[in-house]
């Protein structure tokens, strides 16, 4: 029995999910409002939040920021009535561990909830030696991407990976751990995102009973824990500028001082980081320091998105069919050719993860052995239709939408990705290309 915490504000939908939740063994709590949600999150204990994404008084990604400050790990799933799979893909790279589409399906509901109850700690994950649900791909930039690593995997550099949200970036720092002289050490992986601001220092350098409120015992830090073998810092960039400051003298000196503890540690630790966004940015917004950064970026690897992979798209849909499969004990051979054709011509915005969640989805959706494309998502088709070339479509405002996101996104590369400087390119104020960034999805 799982305790659930479910906020949404249609009552009759409430009601539903209360009693099939209820019938399932779970013990429901429902509220109506961010506000409601938040006070009960800081009160009670929850093991999952299942989050509508928009309220009365807020959007659901107000609650994923609140429970990573508070430093809470419980996995929220964000549902979503609108058509519209980026809304979805961005709450993930927020925090959220999934979400689902309205109207729900009970078997994909149970399914979600599932996977995230029996999910390892958000915060730190220490990895096994198998890759067996992971698979590298045969493509040429594959090729490129798996040269670098294998080239710069048995030396001590410090190595940015840098891609899009799903990529794959803590299995390629898995891959440079394996192949390093490092392989038979520990492997410890860190999501900065949901460190709060108050426990990031404690978890990687470790505390003494009584160093703060709350510390009833010493606690070995992350680094301590990782001596001799990897450390991977996934988002990086999110840890506070206190804690930059503590991580890049574990750096410099290779030791490390405990929250209230006045002796230092020896730690042979290496660093592997990862972002999905471009550090100078927050460097020049003084987000971030400029000498860590120097220290983080000896060697960097550059993850592409899935759109940008090729043949290697029905490689990965074959490797994900097989495992879901086996996950969900189906059968599935084979998919009809109008959903092989969305899922070849889909953009994939949430890459990897996205695509392993949606083929999950239509493995347990299909009953017999081959997956039609009623078990693919409605926002896919509609995302896809919207992808027409200008001059084959008689829809002037899709023709329109088209074009402006074109240009947004060009004026945004132009522009480093510093929005000031691509609002005065497209002569709009900062306001104006916040709000259409977030209608066409653009991260």
């Amino acid at each position: 029995m799982a305790r659930i915490l479910i906020l949404e504000d249609d009552t009759t939908f409430a009601q539903l999910l209360d009693g099939f939740l209820t019938k399932n063994g779970h013990e429901i709590s429902l509220v109506t409002s961010i506000k409601q949600c938040v006070k009960l999150i800081e009160n009670q204990e929850f093991d999952l939040c299942l989050i509508d994404y928009r309220l009365p008084d807020g959007i659901g990604f107000e609650v994923i920021t609140h429970t990573r400050n508070l430093g809470l790990s419980v996995p929220i799933i964000i549902m979503t009535s609108f058509n519209d799979v980026r809304t979805a893909v961005k709450s993930m790279q927020m925090g959220a561990f999934d979400y689902i589409t309205k109207p729900v399906n009970p078997d994909e509901l149970l399914m979600v909830i599932k996977d995230s109850l029996n999910k390892k700690d958000q915060k730190t994950v220490i990895a096994d030696n198998t890759d067996e649900d992971f698979i590298k791909g045969k493509s040429a930039i594959a090729d490129r991407l798996y040269e670098h690593i294998a080239l710069v995997a048995p030396t001590d550099m410090s190595v940015i990976i840098q891609g899009e949200s799903g990529t794959g970036k803590e299995f390629a720092a898995r891959t440079l751990h394996q192949q390093s002289k490092r392989a038979d050490k520990p492997f410890i992986a860190i999501d900065c995102g949901a460190l709060s601001k108050d426990l990031a220092a404690s978890e990687l350098f470790g505390h003494m009973k009584g160093a703060f409120t709350g510390a009833l015992n010493d606690k070995k830090g992350q680094f301590e824990a990782a001596n001799g073998g990897t450390l991977f810092l996934d988002e990086v960039g999110n840890l506070s500028y206190e804690v930059q400051i503590k991580l890049l003298r574990a750096l410099q000196e290779r030791v490390i001082q405990p929250l209230g503890s006045t002796k230092q540690v020896a730690v042979d630790v290496r660093i592997v980081t990862a972002t999905n966004d471009d550090l100078i940015n927050s460097i020049s917004g003084g987000e971030f320091r400029e000498d860590l950064y120097h220290r983080l970026n000896e060697f960097k690897i550059q993850l592409p998105a899935l759109r940008e992979r090729g043949g290697d798209l029905e490689l990965f849909i074959n490797h994900f069919i097989r495992l879901s499969n086996r996950d969900l004990d189906r059968n599935v051979k084979s998919i009809s050719a109008e959903a092989k054709s969305l899922l070849l011509n889909y953009d994939w915005p949430g890459n990897l993860r996205e695509l392993s969640n949606v083929i999950k989805r239509m493995v347990l959706l299909t009953p017999g052995d081959v997956a039609q494309l009623s078990a693919l998502p409605d926002e896919m088709t509609i995302a896809v239709n919207q992808q027409t070339m200008p001059g084959s479509s008689s829809d002037l405002k899709a023709l329109n939408e088209v074009n402006e996101k074109a240009l947004i996104a060009e004026a945004l590369i132009k522009a480093k990705y510093n929005k000031s400087k691509a609002a005065k390119m497209l002569n709009i104020d900062r306001k104006t290309l916040y709000a259409k960034m977030e209608r066409y999805g653009i991260e």
